[in-house]
């Protein structure tokens, strides 16, 4: 291959000279990006999102999954072979030293509750005073198989005794937080 003399001395290669057919080349590779998108419904990347922030605080004495009040989202997915990208981002604390666990629930099942063990929460935490609060992080790919609405619920529940908060410290009234709750239909 002849050198083009360049300083940073790129090989010419005939018919494949990016410098020369740098505009038509361009061209013509958005074009077809923005064709395939197009095509793809723009791949399913965040065309059809809901989330929810919950800004209020809930608490239980209740021991077992309870729903949380304010964290449920409702997506019609737009193809039954589309997947849901579930993400729950939960403030969590508790009024003793507890562990506390949060679940993703869909239509009465939790779908991201671990198997075997006693310990089933998608998502844990350990709370060593009433002054802590944490945060729990559950991500989830579900795959409903329906073109229906579907409904997500955050479930949460403490390990033992005492009253579990959200958004807000269990021994301190004035620490308090968000929690969110967010799904993105993903095309398959």
């Amino acid at each position: 291959m002849p050198d083009t003399g360049a300083p940073w001395n790129i090989p010419y290669v005939e018919s494949t000279d990016l410098v020369s057919d740098w505009p038509t080349d361009s061209l013509a590779l958005a074009n077809a990006i923005e064709a395939g998108l197009d095509a793809a419904g723009n791949a399913g990347i965040g065309s059809n999102v809901v989330s929810t922030t919950k800004d209020n605080v809930f608490s239980t004495a209740s021991s077992g999954y309870q729903d949380v009040t304010g964290l449920a989202v409702t997506i019609t997915p737009t193809s039954a072979t589309s997947k849901i990208y579930v993400v729950a981002y939960v403030t969590i604390s508790a009024s003793q030293a507890n562990t506390c666990q949060i679940v993703v629930d869909r239509g009465g099942s939790p779908i991201t509750e671990g198997s075997g063990g006693t310990s089933p929460g998608a998502g844990a935490i350990r709370i060593n005073t009433a002054d802590d609060i944490g945060v729990v992080v559950s991500a989830f790919l579900d795959s409903p198989a329906t073109t229906s609405a579907v409904t997500y619920q955050v479930q949460a529940q403490r390990g033992s005794g005492g009253t579990l908060y959200i958004n807000q410290s269990g021994g301190n009234a004035n620490i308090r937080d968000v929690s969110t709750l967010t799904a993105i239909e993903v095309a398959a």
